[in-house]
């Protein structure tokens, strides 16, 4: 399972990726009885009667809400088998490699209250390095830039572990969040959060091409006056540019830190970019730009991490040594 702040993933042994929803639950705030989960509480946003909550229980990686979150996962395992069938299942959850000792025992509980046996715990960025088809045993410096929803993971790794790794509170959310605040701030308006993170996917890029403007509806800020707003891909690009700079900023700051040998052996082998971030159009180039070494971006980088994930669970003695 892979437990984003934006998406969760699940990839069951002998069937592979077989769910990918929004991690965002919507409740009842006077019942505490959930409501939707997935993509049907994620359509909630914005629509919402005062009674009902639409939350994301995991914010930049880390849970902030154990029994919604707890909640959440005993649903998201329900969608995909059968859980009264089988007593305890074993199964193999990622986590961004900076997470604390309290969080990872916050995983630990909520995945084991939520009907999870025996639990394997594997790094993001370890798990990605295995879903692009890296050799984590070799004695060489790969680096792995896992850019989710919520957080960024960047890490170095070598002989099946860890050499470095930062985890900044940087990533896709930031860049729709930056939108919404370039239109407050510029044009005065509101637009809801599906609308913007609409419009970055469909015409965010941060080098020029053949995209389309895009046609945004919101309200007036002062007024409440609905409006719409059309935005040019150059204008978006100019929106998102700040956390785009500041995940680019965070890899110049790893190759700063490592030692000679270990960036020799990136600049042979390239950068390797993972997460939904990834998808950014141009986000590659731009790296390369400023650290004259070429980006390797997977066909999908959007499940990278749970089909790392889903390797290691099929092969659990094999990869049993990269296992927190």
């Amino acid at each position: 399972m892979d437990l984003g702040t934006a998406n969760t993933l699940i990839y069951l042994k002998g069937e592979g990726m077989v769910f990918n929803e929004p991690t965002v639950v919507a409740y009842d705030t006077k019942t505490m009885e959930v409501m939707a989960v997935g993509s049907e509480a994620k359509s909630y946003l914005g629509r919402t009667p005062l009674n009902i909550k639409v939350v994301r229980p995991l914010a930049t990686g880390a849970i902030e809400d154990f029994e919604i979150t707890q909640a959440m996962i005993r649903e998201f395992l329900s969608r995909v088998q059968k859980m009264g069938r089988l007593l305890k299942p074993k199964a193999v959850v990622c986590v961004p490699a900076g997470i604390t000792q309290v969080e990872e025992q916050a995983v630990v509980k909520a995945a084991s209250e939520a009907g999870i046996g025996k639990l394997y715990i594997i790094e993001e960025p370890i798990a990605a390095a295995i879903g692009v088809g890296l050799d984590i045993d070799k004695n060489r410096g790969q680096m792995v830039v896992n850019i989710g929803g919520g957080i960024t993971d960047i890490a170095v790794l070598t002989l099946s572990s860890v050499a470095y790794s930062k985890t900044i509170r940087v990533g896709g959310d930031s860049m729709t969040k930056a939108l919404m605040d370039y239109l407050l701030q510029t044009y005065a308006m509101q637009v809801g959060e599906n609308s913007a993170e609409q419009c970055k996917i469909a015409s965010g890029s941060l080098v020029n091409g053949a995209l389309v403007s895009q046609t945004l509806s919101g309200k007036d800020a002062a007024s409440s006056i609905p409006r719409k707003l059309v935005m040019e891909p150059e204008e978006i690009m100019g929106a998102i540019n700040e956390p785009v700079q500041t995940i680019i900023e965070a890899i110049c700051e790893a190759l700063e830190q490592i030692p000679p040998d270990l960036v020799t052996d990136i600049a042979e082998d390239g950068i390797h970019l993972t997460g939904g971030g990834a998808l950014l159009r141009g986000l590659d180039s731009v790296i390369e730009k400023r650290t004259r070494i070429h980006c390797n971006l997977p066909t999908d980088p959007l499940t990278t991490v749970i089909q790392g994930t889903g390797k290691a669970l099929d092969n659990i003695k094999f990869y049993k040594k990269v296992f927190v």
